[in-house]
């Protein structure tokens, strides 16, 4: 059995349930497990449609599965080994997913379309169904042509496989993400040349904690930065800075970089890997961007600044 990861469109609540009925219906006929991850109005929607039979479908609001996107890969992988035995011979674990775009930055956008590329080589030895659907009503036109390059086929009625045409295998579309050049640092960033890591956590960390991190949280990030320069070769150049409610870590090492586009996001098994390391400084970071270019690698990872991560919590109660 094989994964499936489709685009669906839709442009009115008609649409999208005559796209999930069939896709989450078909699947309970099946015995296939199934998890919906979507708005809080589409999961009522698709709640009052289904009637009893949705006691069945595992329920998840988009809004909370997975803030970054690593954590929305490692959820999904999760449900899949939870699950996946349950699954009849021949079936699939079927999964109706609807991410967040409303709201994001360019570079949360690129983050989270890079996420959605690497998804077909996460899934591909898996018997994942994933049916990723768009509000068009909502979402600004370049997110559906992304998605039409990040989906393999479309499907228009929750059964169908379409294939896209502007499809682009994961190794380019995230090369293309990533040669898009990064913020450059501010001139009151601070910098610094370090040739081995405890130099590296050390000067991150002291000078996190100046920029107003609590202890722990600068530590925190200073083994962020440290495992992602642990796949880099000295010297690295590295530079902070706080903007807009987020303190920024740059590492840039001349030369090669990061060039496994799975690095980071698959989950760790009990054996350690080489991407175990990468995969915890994503979970330590709002975010993390690359990019390559021909001066090197460089890295940045974003990480809220005390202020906003109170703010945060504070909406959380």
């Amino acid at each position: 059995m094989t994964s499936i990861h489709q685009a669906a469109v839709y442009d009115s609540d008609k649409q999208f349930l005559e796209i999930a009925l069939p896709f989450v219906r078909d699947g309970l006929a099946k015995d296939d497990p199934v998890l919906v991850v979507t708005t809080s109005a589409n999961l009522e929607l698709l709640g009052d449609a289904l009637g009893r039979d949705g006691r069945r479908v595992d329920y998840a609001d988009t809004t909370f599965l997975g803030r970054r996107p690593v954590q929305r890969t490692t959820a999904f992988h999760r449900y899949w080994l939870r699950r996946g035995p349950e699954a009849p011979y021949g079936g699939h674990v079927r999964v109706l997913s609807e991410p967040l775009w409303i709201g994001r930055s360019s570079g949360d956008m690129r983050a989270w379309q890079r996420m959605e590329s690497i998804l077909n080589l996460l899934l591909r030895s898996t018997n994942v169904w994933m049916v990723c659907t768009y509000d068009a009503r909502i979402h600004d036109p370049s997110v559906i042509t992304t998605a039409r390059r990040t989906h393999p086929s479309l499907s228009e009625d929750g059964r169908g496989l379409l294939p896209c045409p502007d499809y682009t295998e994961p190794l380019e579309f995230v090369r293309e993400c990533d040669a898009v050049p990064l913020p450059r640092p501010p001139a009151d960033a601070v910098a610094k040349s370090v040739e081995t890591l405890p130099a590296l956590r050390g000067f991150v960390s002291d000078h996190a904690s100046l920029l107003g991190l609590t202890q722990d949280r600068a530590t925190l990030l200073a083994v962020a930065v440290n495992e992602v320069a642990a796949h880099l070769d000295p010297p690295i150049d590295v530079h902070l800075w706080e903007r807009f409610g987020a303190i920024t870590c740059q590492i840039h090492r001349s030369g090669g970089g990061l060039t496994d586009p799975l690095a980071g996001f698959v989950p760790p098994s009990p054996t350690s890997g080489p991407g175990d390391g990468l995969w915890i400084a994503h979970q330590l970071c709002d975010r993390l961007d690359i990019h390559h270019g021909g001066d090197g690698c460089t890295v940045q990872l974003h990480v809220p600044s005390s202020r906003a991560e109170e703010l945060r919590q504070s909406r959380k109660y």
